[in-house]
């Protein structure tokens, strides 16, 4: 009886307190009620069990009632809220002699209380139920001039649609995929290491040879069959701190004049490649690295190509403006088109007004000579920059992966934004047109054939994240040139790449007003008619394990400025939601070029961005990676970027945190959405329960209707009906999947399907060096 006297005191007392704090910040008056009642029950409970317990029944049926009140028919928002009531109820259940009516009182209302909870359990009140398409709209279309069974470039083509039209395995034989082989490349995570050091490597299949590189700038050669290492180079990248990054996410592909070949003579020695003297290279590999060099690379031998720049290697900080280390590289492979090699590049968000440009610049395959180079900054300029020249300082950089149509002649960017992220009187009239959009350039010259921007004046470093996706889309007007881009807002554009007209309808909505001093918010924000962004957050939107954390959440939203999506940052503090980690990430969308669908995995996770004065006191450790704070050296303003968590480290916003969806490209319909993942490797003990999960990394959509994906914070792959979103099929990985699969066929004629499993270090992952290859027995 004292214990739990004692406890339903020290549960009450914080919800009280804590719930005056709430009430002052114009919250909810729950939990000073309940807070208070507890702490009655405490009181009375040795001298008047019989009045303790009905008074525990009113919490309980009153807590229920505002429950269903805020969060309906949920089962998470409704086990937060009533869970740790349910279970301090059972010791009170026992009655006292010659006092039944108290104990029969509580045992109904628990028991009412108790069903209506756990009732709600197999309902998913989030779930979008139905069907796309399954059948062929768009007989023999593009797919890139790939073999049918290799995989050429980052999404299979230059194409970017992450689309096989191999289709061994279907959802009715993918239950039979198994282990094949297991490779380690022996680059884990340093002690030294950044924090975001990441395996997000895509390998490419080439003949009868896997290439990938590792976070290191480690390029691995392996047989596609067994997994055999075949050779390894290592670029030799040194140590650095101010890095925001340490990753690879793939390599590209120079074939040979000829055509393709197995790209492995008998004879080659296999081993560390970089020992090897350079050579003349037909087909070349483009490595870029972590210290903003590329390197060309003989796919046969892993040695050097002695033609292209200073034998095999170009030096990337040509031409800066500012060198500082760490502060310029390239996370995401080149792209390879039309005798060229075009290389964009990652600028550290945050550090310094004064940072490398942005710079996209196209090179001679062969040779490594500057053909043209396009700053958004100083966007007509495009023929090679003078040696005592340098690009713009700061410029809006596209860090993420290319596309490009070899017969339009045109390559595509998702483009950045100019670094300070959040603070925008910094930028050009021209950098306002660039940032923020997908940008089509001439491949032969450089020059600007269209842009279509996503943000205006964006102030929530909501850079257009993925891939665009090629993929000729069947209109009302015949079919069209389709480029498909996801966003981090949510929003999924389909543009005619030829125009950058909108083939699904583009509207504005008013946004948010009010800023600091000498910025401004742009009055109006592009929405796109398919789109996944999710409803504004509300108080009672915030979650928790129990009422206290969830009150602490709510104590948080309350502090903190929202008025919505693009609610302006600010010294208060500003939520952000959707975060800047996005709905969309890198890993974007795939698409069935067949079937004119995409298979998205769309995130939720709030984040919050605060202004910190610089006239402050020492701000202290600053420039430890995108989240936390940040200097913004030459400003006035650092900035502080967090997700919103809770005390007990999860997210604020109830779950679920994390679907997959798949909807039609030529409506813009969402045909069906349904959680994804669980919580078996975030929770302190291995529970696999499908919340409905964040993570990072892309889809692979096969013609034989499966789609795979890792990319969860739960080491797991998984294949899924494209049809209807069903998970047909997953298998236990030795470490976090943050990397998309891909998959093509053996020598022996055998569907392959391959996943880099390294895990991630922002977000918590496994850590290992494993790639992990299936099929069917």
């Amino acid at each position: 009886m004292l214990l739990l006297t004692i406890i339903l005191f020290l549960f009450g007392l914080p919800l009280l307190i804590g719930g005056v704090w709430l009430i002052s910040l114009g919250g909810s008056w729950y939990y000073t009620l309940a807070g208070a009642t507890l702490i009655a029950i405490a009181v009375v409970l040795k001298s008047r069990r019989a009045f303790a317990q009905i008074l525990y029944a009113l919490l309980l049926v009153a807590t229920a009632v505002w429950a269903y009140w805020e969060a309906g028919f949920d089962w998470w928002p409704l086990a937060s809220r009533l869970g740790v009531l349910l279970v301090l109820a059972i010791p009170l259940l026992f009655p006292v002699a010659g006092q039944r009516h108290g104990a029969a009182t509580l045992a109904l209302a628990w028991v009412v209380v108790g069903l209506f909870t756990v009732a709600s359990i197999p309902y998913d009140a989030h779930r979008i139920e139905g069907e796309l398409n399954a059948e062929s709209v768009i007989g023999n279309p593009r797919l890139g001039e790939v073999p049918e069974g290799d995989w050429l470039s980052y999404g299979r083509s230059n194409l970017g649609q992450r689309y096989s039209p191999v289709d061994q395995i279907t959802p009715d034989n993918v239950a039979n995929l198994e282990q094949a082989w297991e490779y380690q490349t022996g680059d884990r995570k340093g002690p030294d290491d950044v924090t975001e050091t990441t395996y997000q490597a895509t390998p490419l299949k080439v003949g009868n040879t896997l290439y990938l590189c590792t976070p290191h700038n480690w390029l691995v050669a392996l047989d596609a069959d067994d997994g055999t290492e075949r050779w390894v180079y290592d670029a030799k990248v040194p140590p650095e701190s101010q890095r925001q990054h340490q990753t690879c996410r793939g390599v590209s592909y120079l074939p040979p004049a000829e055509g393709l070949t197995d790209l492995l003579p008998v004879e080659t020695a296999q081993g560390p490649a970089e020992d090897l003297q350079s050579v003349a290279c037909d087909a070349q590999l483009f490595l870029p690295t972590s210290d903003a060099r590329l390197l060309a690379l003989d796919p046969a031998t892993g040695a050097r190509c002695s033609h292209f720049a200073d034998n095999g290697e170009l030096d990337l900080m040509h031409n800066m403006p500012y060198r500082q280390d760490g502060y310029y590289y390239s996370t995401s492979p080149p792209v390879v088109a039309n005798g060229l090699v075009v290389v964009a590049g990652s600028v550290n968000d945050n550090y310094d007004i004064n940072s490398p440009s942005g710079v996209i610049r196209a090179y001679d395959a062969k040779t490594g000579q500057l053909v043209w180079n396009w700053d958004p900054a100083n966007p007509d300029q495009t023929q090679p920059i003078a040696a005592e020249d340098t690009y713009s300082t700061s410029s809006p950089n596209s860090w993420s992966i290319a596309s490009a149509d070899e017969e339009l002649g045109m390559v595509y960017f998702p483009m950045g934004n100019r670094t300070p992220d959040q603070l925008g009187m910094y930028r050009t009239p021209e950098e306002e047109t660039y940032a923020s959009s997908v940008v089509a350039l001439s491949l032969e010259t450089g020059e600007v054939q269209w842009v279509q921007q996503f943000v205006h004046h964006d102030l929530w470093d909501m850079d257009t994240p993925a891939q665009p996706s090629l993929v000729d889309i069947e209109t009302r007007d015949g079919v069209q040139p389709g480029l498909v881009v996801p966003t981090k807002q949510g929003d999924v554009y389909v543009l005619n790449r030829e125009t950058g007209d909108a083939l699904i309808p583009i509207t504005e909505q008013e946004a948010p007003q009010g800023t600091i001093e000498g910025d401004y918010a742009a009055p109006t924000q592009p929405v796109s008619a398919l789109s996944f962004r999710p409803p504004p957050l509300k108080a009672s939107d915030m979650w928790g394990a129990t009422a206290i954390d969830q009150m602490i959440c709510r104590i948080k939203f309350q502090s903190l400025r929202y008025e919505g999506q693009y609610t302006p940052p600010s010294e208060q503090g500003t939520i952000v939601y959707p975060g800047n980690f996005g709905v969309f990430n890198w890993g974007g969308v795939a698409v069935d070029p067949e079937r004119q669908v995409m298979f998205g995995m769309p995130l939720y996770m709030a984040f919050t961005s605060r202004l910190v004065p610089k006239n402050q006191e020492d701000l202290g450790p600053t420039n430890t990676g995108e989240q936390g704070l940040n200097e913004n050296a030459g400003a006035e303003y650092a900035v502080e970027l967090q997700p919103l968590m809770s005390p007990m480290g999860i997210p604020c916003q109830r779950p679920p945190w994390g679907y997959v969806a798949g909807a039609d490209l030529r409506t813009g319909d969402i045909a069906w959405k349904h959680k994804n993942g669980t919580i078996e490797d975030m929770a302190p003990i291995p529970v696999p329960l499908k919340l409905g999960v964040p993570g990072i990394g892309g889809p692979v959509i096969t013609k034989g209707g499966v789609v795979f994906l890792a990319a969860t914070v739960d080491n797991y792959i998984r294949a899924y009906n494209l049809t209807n979103g069903e998970e047909l099929w997953r298998a236990r990985l030795p470490a976090g999947g943050q990397a998309t699969p891909m998959t093509y066929l053996n020598s022996k004629g055998e569907q392959m399907v391959v996943q880099v499993a390294g895990g991630h270090g922002s977000i918590g992952t496994t850590i290992g060096d494993f790639v992990v290859a299936y099929k069917l027995k």
